[in-house]
């Protein structure tokens, strides 16, 4: 194939990839084989050539910062230094000051410029073949949230924003965890009520405000989850406004706990 061929070939597989992206979810493992012969499988990073859809370059992996021990044994928050009893209940200044509702948040990565360039990609950019790459950081990071877990259930989108978005990236995230795990996965246990302001430009405050009774759990699905162990997923745990709100819900309704486990989380200096 001479270069212009070559470059006709490249230039057909993105204008492709939006379209396929959008269905990838609903695709048996057959059809995503003939997609990867067809095009090239690329690091959704770097771009660079992949075995398979979702893998990831060596130079991508080596830029990733994920969140290991020690770190707070409720919220999740990353110590910087590890005093050998992390495992046995630390809690950092803010859990001590105002403990959450929820049981233990889970985050695979920090969120920095990486993380963000891979997780805006996913939700806006139709880049859904890469939450096959999520998957073993999901589950090494939320592996005893998991264990106990007896639903997954997503953070919704209001229906608006699903209708401009075409997919909800925590109930992506939920899916392909549920297949990983067997936990079932709960998609519709928790509504969205009205259609928040984006969040990224809101302090602490505004974000509370603005996420208030924002969430309700339809009559029909509370005696579901009562007395259940939920995880709840989401892309970012960035003040945890959101996810505080859907545990009180879930609680309310009669869930006998609720846990976290996000892709990534903000990592800011807490004051103690």
């Amino acid at each position: 194939m001479d270069l212009n061929r070559k470059e006709m070939t490249r230039e057909s597989g993105r204008a492709l990839w939006p379209v396929i992206n959008r269905y990838m979810p609903t695709f048996n493992p057959l059809i995503h084989k003939i997609i990867d012969t067809i095009l090239p499988a690329r690091c959704i990073v770097t771009g660079d050539l992949v075995d398979r859809q979702g893998m990831m370059s060596p130079e991508a992996w080596r830029s990733l910062n994920f969140i290991a021990e020690p770190q707070c044994y409720r919220c999740g928050f990353p110590f910087d230094f590890d005093d050998g009893n992390a495992k046995e209940g630390n809690i950092c200044a803010a859990c001590h000051k105002n403990a959450p509702p929820y049981m233990y948040a889970r985050s695979a990565l920090v969120y920095d410029d990486v993380s963000r360039h891979i997780i805006l990609g996913f939700k806006h950019g139709d880049q859904t073949h890469a939450v096959t790459s999520f998957m073993p950081w999901l589950l090494r990071a939320g592996d005893e949230i998991l264990a106990q877990s007896d639903y997954l259930v997503p953070v919704p989108l209001h229906r608006w924003r699903m209708v401009r978005r075409r997919y909800n990236q925590a109930g992506l995230i939920t899916q392909f965890l549920s297949k990983e795990t067997k936990i079932p996965a709960f998609l519709d246990v928790i509504k969205r009520t009205r259609a928040t302001v984006t969040q990224g430009h809101l302090n602490v405050t505004e974000r509370q405000r603005n996420i208030k009774n924002a969430f309700v759990i339809p009559d029909g699905h509370k005696d579901k989850i009562k007395n259940k162990n939920i995880c709840l997923i989401d892309d970012v745990y960035t003040t945890g406004a959101t996810v505080n709100e859907c545990t009180k819900i879930l609680l309310k309704a009669g869930a006998a706990s609720v846990s976290i486990l996000t892709l990534a989380r903000v990592i800011k200096p807490q004051r103690a």
